[in-house]
């Protein structure tokens, strides 16, 4: 298909195998060789095909998103938006939430070869002015977050860590939880916590100024690893 379309942040506990190579140069490992492009794209070219894409099936809110084309095909989308919930925002910079930016959608086609999700994603993060990147990881698709981990994210553990009572989704087909839940649903589903994780974008300065305002924890996954025996226990595909 082609469209044309101060203080210093705690440190980390000892033992914590987050990955010590820089997103802004993560090596291409698989895709080396290939002639491939990433690339600023309209919201509109966006929106189409991760509602046709992505398994949520339906269009996030977009501020900033970005292509990935193989000889101008147009093979993975990339969108970072304002969450749904400004508690999310104002959770993880309070001083300042319009800061903080949701990575709300990641496909790459199933023809790319493995490794393609992080190799798109550092270099779109690289793009990005400076931000504070949310996003989780969707336990209930089997997803476990490791393209967050392979591109250099923190783990700030998972939804609900201390919430002692279930919560439950509304599920309607192509809505949102929230909006099923005021205009009728065809379901009550418990929720599945999600994994959480964040990284800053900028340059050196710009980064260390984002991560004193972050109040999301800096966790250790081989200490606290997610509470879900049913998670993959390799890289799964898209977000």
């Amino acid at each position: 298909m082609n469209f044309n379309s101060q203080p210093r942040p705690p440190a980390l506990t000892p033992g914590c195998d987050r990955p010590a190579v820089s997103p802004r140069t993560l090596p291409s490992v698989e895709t080396a060789g290939r002639p491939l492009l990433v690339r600023k794209i309209g919201a509109y070219t966006a929106a189409l095909v991760v509602e046709r894409e992505h398994y949520l099936r339906r269009k996030p809110p977009i501020s900033f998103a970005f292509g990935l084309y193989e000889h101008g095909d147009l093979v993975g989308v990339i969108t970072f938006g304002t969450p749904a919930s400004r508690h999310m925002q104002k959770g993880a910079c309070p001083s300042d939430p319009s800061k903080a930016l949701e990575l709300n959608r990641l496909w790459v086609s199933d023809a790319m070869p493995r490794n393609t999700e992080t190799w798109f994603l550092s270099r779109a993060l690289s793009i990005l002015p400076p931000l504070i990147v949310l996003s989780y990881a969707d336990t209930a698709q089997g997803h476990a977050g490791y393209v967050y981990r392979a591109a250099n994210f923190f783990y700030a553990g998972w939804t609900d860590m201390e919430r002692k009572t279930p919560r439950f989704d509304y599920v309607a087909p192509g809505k949102h939880s929230r909006d099923a839940f005021r205009n009728g649903y065809a379901a009550k589903v418990r929720r599945k916590p999600k994994v959480k994780y964040w990284t800053v974008t900028g340059d050196r300065r710009a980064r260390r100024e984002l991560m004193a305002l972050m109040k999301w924890p800096r966790m250790c996954w081989k200490a606290n690893p997610p509470p879900f025996p049913s998670l993959p226990t390799k890289a799964e595909d898209d977000e």
